[in-house]
């Protein structure tokens, strides 16, 4: 059985690597950011999707980050 190929494209803004799977649908990641892990059925549904996850993980990260320093200054 031939290996499927992956995919990596950019929309200008995010760089993103799609893995087709065999029940249909793509699994998504990011070579500029390994946390980035979502799914789509489509290329578009699949950016979309990266841009919310995106969003989270950069809220997640906002939030470490002021944990962080609030315990730096106690």
């Amino acid at each position: 059985m031939a290996k499927k190929k992956q995919y990596t494209v950019s929309d200008g803004k995010l760089v993103l690597t799609f893995k087709p799977q065999p029940e249909g649908g793509y699994v998504i990641s990011s070579p500029l950011d390994p946390e980035l892990l979502t799914e789509g059925e489509t290329i578009e549904e699949g950016f979309d999707n990266a841009r919310d996850a995106a969003e989270v993980l950069q809220a997640c990260r906002d939030e470490r980050r002021k944990t962080v320093r609030s315990g730096r200054d106690k």
